[in-house]
């Protein structure tokens, strides 16, 4: 007894020290969707004000009741009209501006919610008649860092809870252990977990959206606000499908001779296809492309998730819990349910496979955005993750098949011998290998268990990153990719004036901001692949101020060029210098500027 406590505090302790320990080194939620362009365009000197200001985005954008402010040059706000969409065009946005502007510069401020629920937030800068010294910008605290925590952990903490709540009924249902009643308090509380993680939600969704604090959340106006959004709604429809879910399953155990065991399964199927759909449809899948199939691709890999991790953390409360082998009708003993469930893993990793094939491939676009964006990166540390669970499910299957084989039976009684004499006697058999101890499988369970909660994190971590296909579609452009905080992200083209010379170089800024700055450089070559040239050089001049050029000593990394530290002093239009040489004699400099903000 002893023992079966102190993996349960194992099991807890290892699984709360692994989500805290990401949580806690766990940055911002990047936006989702990426400033494509914007009219007039940022640094620009107009003749004439403008009438209105155009932002157009990678993907369909909802606006807030103040999702565009306009400062002129002494900081003072510009009455402006209410801003709307262009008509046909749910991803551009568009706010009047006065009929009369000054000669200045004047600075926009905008924040607006993408598709898949993230806020996105920048500014941007134009001048009219000519430039004036600006004491607008910077943009205003673009996120309160207190709700951005608590709306994160209610994140974390509900994929967690679905997974456990829908992988318990998967284990349930399919491997039929003996003592189910046992994981029947687990899945209540993670139900319970579930809906108030999911409450949390749905009271920090419109301070979320807002860049305020958590004291904002209880608000009439705000939780109106929130109702009548797409998350807002999705949220909603979570809260009341648990409620239905917690009915039926109070009905199923009152009149438990009464309902056929068929019904109960399809409306435990449909409940669960339902939970899963209010993730998809709220999350990446809803914007871009193929959105019908993404939504239906991430609904299969999310149950596919829950029957694996979840049904992992129901098959160790079995080992834990059960009767030995002797106690129990062959069907519900310890061995063959885990066979049962490692029937079950085996087809979920399958769909897992599948279905994260195609997410993959419509999240980043291209080769390149491995490695290239944030996106990438994390998809190939969960690629490493998901490679280790499958070896220590590999060990797991292995030691289920070695207690699952029957014990040989020695035969009882005396041989008979033929007439002719006595037989010589048989050669000896090699002695059998010892069947492995419950324990080890236990223990080996408990690896899968702690490295699927890596997983799960690492994927609420995908789900609040942006897409290497939209990095990859704004830095085309040649426009900031829009987040928080933002990276300046430029484009330049150059050739050289010799057969193949020619190609373009991505230079990234980040944050794009004054202060300490981390310098990355891609060179792609005539057929839009990487290119490895001799050197790259890169430098920074603020004419108006006299300052500069400023080297930023990009060196070699194997594939691209980058710097660590280099320090931007003064915001202002810089005019970025990058000087290309693709052989020993052939090179270009090719000149674009770059607006750095405070």
């Amino acid at each position: 007894m002893r023992d079966r406590h102190g993996w349960a505090r194992r099991l807890t302790v290892l699984c709360a020290g692994l989500l805290l320990a990401l949580l806690g080194t766990a940055a911002p939620a990047s936006a989702h969707a990426a400033l494509r362009g914007t009219d007039p365009a940022d640094g620009t000197v107009l003749r004439s004000a403008p009438r209105q200001v155009t932002l157009t985005f990678t993907e369909s954008v909802g606006l807030l009741t103040d999702s565009f402010r306009v400062y002129d040059a002494r900081n003072h706000r510009v009455r402006t009209g209410e801003a709307d969409h262009v008509p046909g065009r749910s991803d551009t946005a568009r706010v009047t501006l006065p009929a009369r502007l000054g000669t200045g510069t004047y600075t926009l401020a905008w924040r607006v919610v993408s598709a898949d629920s993230h806020p996105v937030s920048g500014a941007l800068t134009f001048s009219v008649g000519r430039r004036t010294a600006t004491a607008a910008l910077a943009p205003e605290r673009t996120e309160d860092p207190a709700t951005t925590t608590l709306y994160n952990i209610a994140r974390y903490v509900a994929y967690l809870a679905a997974a456990l709540l829908l992988g318990t009924a998967a284990f349930v249902a399919y491997c039929r252990p003996r003592e189910r009643d046992r994981l029947r308090r687990p899945a209540l509380a993670a139900g319970w977990i579930l809906a108030a993680a999911t409450a949390a939600l749905f009271l920090l969704r419109a301070p979320y959206e807002e860049g305020t604090g958590p004291a904002s959340a209880l608000g009439l106006s705000a939780l109106a606000r929130t109702a009548a959004t797409r998350p807002g709604e999705l949220l909603l429809a979570r809260l009341l499908l648990l409620a239905v879910a917690g009915a039926c399953a109070l009905s199923a155990r009152r009149w438990r001779t009464a309902v056929p065991r068929r019904a109960v399964l399809t409306a435990a199927a449909v409940l669960a296809v339902a939970l899963s759909l209010t993730w998809a449809a709220a999350e990446h899948a809803s914007a871009g492309l193929q959105v019908p199939v993404a939504i239906a691709s991430t609904t299969l890999h999310l149950l596919a998730m829950a029957a694996w991790l979840g049904g992992l953390a129901a098959l160790l409360l079995t080992l834990r819990r059960t009767a030995p082998e002797a106690a129990v009708p062959p069907a519900a003993a310890p061995t063959h349910v885990a066979t049962r469930f490692s029937r079950l893993a085996s087809a979920s990793v399958t769909v897992l496979v599948v279905t994260g094939v195609y997410q993959s491939w419509r999240g980043l676009g291209s080769w390149q955005a491995l490695t290239g964006t944030p996106y990438g990166r994390l998809l190939l540390a969960k690629l490493a993750a998901v490679t280790l669970l499958l070896a220590v499910a590999s060990r797991s299957r292995r030691w289920t098949s070695r207690l699952a084989e029957p014990a040989p039976v020695p035969l009882a009684g005396r041989v008979p011998q033929p007439a002719g004499g006595p037989p010589p006697p048989p050669e000896p058999e090699p002695p059998a290998a010892p069947r492995p101890s419950p324990d080890r499988l236990r223990r080996s369970v408990l690896a899968e268990v702690a490295v699927g909660v890596v997983v799960l994190v690492l994927t609420t971590l995908l789900t609040s990153t942006l897409p290497g296909r939209a990095a990859a579609e704004a830095a085309g452009s040649g426009t900031a990719v829009a987040g928080i905080p933002a990276a300046s992200v430029t484009t330049v083209p150059f050739d050289v004036g010799t057969p193949g010379g020619h190609g373009r170089v991505q230079v990234t800024l980040d944050p794009g901001r004054v202060g300490a700055n981390s310098v990355q450089a891609v060179v792609y070559g005539p057929d839009g692949g990487l290119s490895a040239v001799p050197e790259v050089r890169i430098t920074l001049t603020l004419a108006d101020r006299r300052i500069g050029p400023l080297d930023t000593r990009v060196t070699d990394r194997g594939g691209y060029w980058a710097a660590d530290s280099f320090d931007i002093p003064l915001p202002g239009t810089w005019t970025m210098k990058v000087t290309v040489r693709v052989s020993e004699v052939d090179q270009v400099t090719v000149s674009k500027t770059v607006r750095v903000v405070r």
